[in-house]
């Protein structure tokens, strides 16, 4: 896929959620069929990216399911000055430029062109530091625009059921492009928690369902999570998320189930798992308890829908999680989700690694200034065994948070230093 060889075409990408952009177009490229190239020269920060793809179905392909990019072109000429912007049109092979005419010497129809053009002046990435004149223009023709409008049209903002971590619009369709999903796909989340990683999932044609440890939450029950609001009413439920977006025929179930004990019987298998476990700070870490601890509670006559639980280190959930994608997911199906990180301990080798699973990106969204989380996507490239189950425990266990809370405790202990370090200095 060298330039040169192949059409290329002008991607204008918007400037947020950076880290996120490049995994996303690889995935949807993989997912119309192409493959991005490394001899791809694209500036990775930079709002413009010129890329060769082999037909502009491809390039339509692409837009139809990208919230990270606005717009694409294919590209006619580029240049340093308008001078050469200009040369540069006028060497572009005639052939290619699907128009009866060059120059414009047609009608113009406002109302319903039958071709749009655009020139793209690039002023570089620094808002403090604009030239005076462009770094780059471009000349292209119009294809597709992205589906950024999903980030509005989606927004928690307006949705009937949320919780305290409901996920952003604009993650969890980047989430469900990361997991390459697909019409007719089964989607699961073990974390299920109100649905809204489903939403982005059924909206691309997948099938999707999920599990969660609350009873409440599942079921739709207890308290608000809005203001003002002190009970969940009757259409506060994960069904009736997707039912308001007309997603209802894509949604399977949510069951009450613990993920470290899955439920699926062999032959179950996914096309993706894409969740968000909870990290022990609005969410807790809990798991059911041993078989001594729920003797002990029925002992004491407790009943009611919430199990007994017990603490369920981090280190435990991405070792479960990892082993279930392993075994339930499909060969070359994906597994998507958020890894807490404490910034100051950050290395690449606290990962979480699988025999059967391939790491394909790892992006990072800051939380604080001391943390952050990052959106790991998984592949998995061989059939689960037996053995496979705990070969990898041991490379990365030791190094997540072991103690309950842990990652909690350091999340707050930026603030509590903050805190004192400004108590300090309104003392002086």
């Amino acid at each position: 896929m060298a330039r040169g060889l192949l059409p290329s075409y002008l991607l204008l990408l918007a400037q947020e959620n950076l880290e996120f952009r490049l995994p996303e177009i690889k995935s949807l490229l993989s997912l119309c069929g192409g493959q991005f190239s490394s001899q791809q020269e694209i500036r990775i920060n930079s709002p413009f990216w010129i890329l060769s793809f082999p037909s502009e179905e491809m390039a339509r392909g692409l837009m139809k399911r990208t919230v990270c990019a606005k717009s694409i072109f294919e590209l006619w000429s580029q240049g340093k000055s308008a001078v050469e912007l200009y040369t540069s049109l006028k060497n572009y092979p005639v052939e290619k430029m699907a128009l009866e005419f060059l120059p414009f010497e047609g009608k113009v129809n406002l109302k319903n062109p039958e071709h749009i053009f655009w020139i793209l002046e690039d002023y570089g990435m620094d808002p403090n530091n604009v030239p005076e004149n462009p770094l780059d223009l471009y000349f292209g023709r119009w294809i597709a625009d992205g589906q950024r409008e999903l980030i509005e049209s989606y927004s928690v903002k307006r949705r009937h059921f949320i919780g305290n971590t409901s996920m952003d619009a604009c993650l969890s369709f980047i989430m469900a492009n990361h997991g390459r999903v697909k019409p007719n796909d089964v989607v699961f989340d073990p974390f299920v928690g109100t649905g809204g990683l489903l939403i982005s999932s059924a909206h691309f044609g997948a099938y999707v369902c999920g599990t969660d440890i609350d009873f409440n939450t599942v079921h739709g029950l207890g308290k608000a999570s809005r203001k003002n609001q002190k009970w969940r009413g009757p259409d506060e439920n994960i069904r009736a998320n997707l039912r308001q977006y007309g997603l209802e025929k894509y949604y399977l179930d949510a069951l009450v189930s613990d993920a470290s004990k899955p439920i699926w019987r062999k032959e179950m298998l996914f096309d993706a798992i894409i969740t968000d476990p909870p990290y022990g700070i609005r969410e807790a870490t809990r798991r059911t308890g041993s078989q001594k601890e729920i003797l002990k509670a029925t002992e004491r006559g407790t009943e009611n829908h919430i199990s007994i639980s017990s603490n369920y280190h981090l280190s435990d959930i991405f070792f479960d999680l990892l082993n279930s994608a392993a075994e339930y997911l499909v060969m070359g199906g994906r597994l998507v989700y958020w890894l807490p990180v404490y910034k100051p301990e950050y290395t690449e080798e606290i990962i979480p690694r699988h025999p059967c699973l391939k790491l394909i990106s790892n992006c990072e969204q800051m939380l604080s200034s001391h943390t952050s989380r990052r959106l790991i996507t998984m592949e998995k490239v061989k059939e689960f065994e037996d053995e496979d189950q705990y070969s990898h425990l041991l490379d990365y266990q030791s190094l997540l948070y072991k103690g309950h809370n842990s990652f909690r405790e350091k999340y707050f202990s930026g603030v509590t230093k903050r805190i004192a370090k400004e108590e300090k200095d309104n003392q002086k």
